[in-house]
């Protein structure tokens, strides 16, 4: 006990360096250890990052100092922008165009309900005041998909519900990060005209916000023009580089870098058609979102959440209203949603279960929002949205398991797809092994002399005859 209470003076007493570098260390260290916990009792590593954060704050192990908590505020910035510039991969224009009608009518029914249920819970039932039931109302909007996914794969599950499911989840947080946009310029008018509306302190912000969003779209295709013909590490630096210089620009703006990161993305992929720059920045990003939720657990205020939220309503019961309240609407939302959409009975009674989970985007808004209110508002934001994130979590495989046991999404009540004959098979083993030559032949550096077509030709020949020879044997 002694070695370790000398550990924790020294974080908090050594040299800037070496105390920065150690608490970076812990907090990748001990988040990687709880997710081995998390895994085996199937719950999404956020939860384990979250706690994680808590253990090790100042409320129990004490190991992270409050300098370090202060000198990482930019985390959530840069986390923020990976999420929202993975999230812009998704709106391609061609796949927007088949389906896409029904699947919008959905995502913002099942983010507005959820959004004006709890807005009326906070503002009108509990009497908080109307900045802050605006952006927690915003909030409120966002999905956590980790653990709704993660149920998908364990279970093979498949059918119109599953595809709903995912295309609704991958427009979700994109409605959330507009409600948030809108609520925190609100939040903002509010704080600066005291208690009406100024007409300069409305439109400044959404001004800022519309320009940020112009600027991600350009940025998109810079990007295009200076990743081209770019070895892999070099298409590294330049994409992470440019998210940096985005956030920094924002900030200089006071905006959110979010709506600009995700029209980033959205472009990019749009004039380029490239996936591989998102697939390079999902391996980089786990380290920086793993140190944002830690920070996030280690900023988490237990003690505030016995304590007022104004008007007499504490924290906590601020926090189990918005819980439930929140689940309500997203239940309902999904289903008007697929009634108007004209989706069949079991997607549409149980889409709304499977919504339920919230954590990443809802987290990084959540310290964004109040570092933005700053005081006692910005604090209980903070407080509210973590508790109920946690909860949100725990139960978040539950419900996504049984909404797809209920829908019939797998198990012996769904279709199967049809057996491959073995034509079919060799076609398939053909095109994946093409397709896989050509994914090696796009990551190495160019050549100045191209692979000429006949020793493709030559490939596609000798594979066939290699499984045509298999086959024949097999039969025989």
């Amino acid at each position: 006990m002694k070695l370790f209470a000398h550990f924790v003076e020294y974080l908090h007493q050594g040299s800037p360096a070496s105390v920065a570098v150690m608490t970076v260390a812990l907090m990748l260290m001990f988040g990687f250890a709880l997710t081995r916990v998390t895994k085996l009792l199937k719950l999404p590593n956020v939860t384990a990052y979250i706690i994680t954060g808590i253990l090790i704050g100042p409320y129990c192990l004490n190991l992270v100092p409050d300098s370090i908590a202060e000198s990482t505020a930019f985390l959530p910035n840069i986390a923020l922008a990976f999420i929202a510039f993975s999230t812009g991969q998704f709106f391609r224009l061609n796949a927007l165009r088949g389906n896409g009608a029904k699947v919008l009518v959905i995502t913002v029914l099942e983010s507005c309900v959820a959004s004006v249920f709890v807005f009326i819970a906070a503002y009108w039932v509990l009497g908080m005041d109307l900045a802050f039931s605006a952006v927690i109302a915003a909030l409120a909007s966002a999905t956590a998909p980790a653990s709704t996914m993660m149920t998908i794969r364990q279970t093979g599950a498949h059918g119109d519900f599953v595809n709903t499911l995912l295309q609704v989840v991958a427009l979700d947080d994109v409605v959330g990060l507009l409600a948030y946009s809108a609520a925190i310029s609100v939040a903002v008018a509010l704080t600066a005209s005291g208690s009406g509306f100024d007409l300069r302190s409305v439109t400044l912000p959404i001004i800022m916000n519309i320009a940020s969003v112009i600027i991600g779209a350009l940025l998109g295709v810079v990007m295009k023009i200076l990743l081209a013909h770019r070895s892999n590490d070099n298409r590294l630096i330049v994409s992470v580089a440019i998210l940096f210089g985005f956030c920094g620009i924002c900030e200089m703006l006071g905006v959110s870098p979010l709506l600009g990161c995700m029209f980033m993305s959205t472009v990019y992929i749009n004039i380029t058609d490239d996936d591989r720059l998102f697939k390079q920045l999902n391996y980089f990003s786990p380290p920086i979102l793993l140190l944002f939720f830690v920070r996030s657990g280690v900023c988490f205020e237990l003690g505030a959440l016995t304590g007022g939220a104004g008007e007499g309503t504490s924290l906590l019961m601020l926090g189990i209203v918005y819980f439930i309240v929140r689940i309500a609407g997203k239940y309902a939302g999904a289903f008007a949603g697929c009634m108007i959409a004209g989706k069949s009975k079991l997607v549409r009674n149980y889409l709304g279960l499977a919504l339920i989970p919230q954590a990443g985007v809802a987290i990084g808004l959540a310290e964004l929002g109040a570092r933005t209110l700053g005081g006692d508002t910005g604090s209980a934001l903070r407080t509210v949205i973590l508790a109920s994130s946690v909860l949100y979590e725990l139960i978040g495989p539950a419900c996504a398991k049984l909404s797809l046991s209920l829908s019939h999404s797998y198990g012996d009540d769904v279709n199967e797809a049809p057996a491959l004959s073995p034509q079919d098979e060799d076609k398939l083993i053909i095109n994946s092994l093409i397709e896989r030559i050509r994914e090696i032949q796009r990551e190495l550096p160019e050549h100045t002399q191209p692979v000429p077509a006949e020793a493709v030709s030559k490939v596609q020949q000798h594979t066939t005859l290699r499984h045509l020879h298999t086959h024949n044997s097999s039969y025989h």
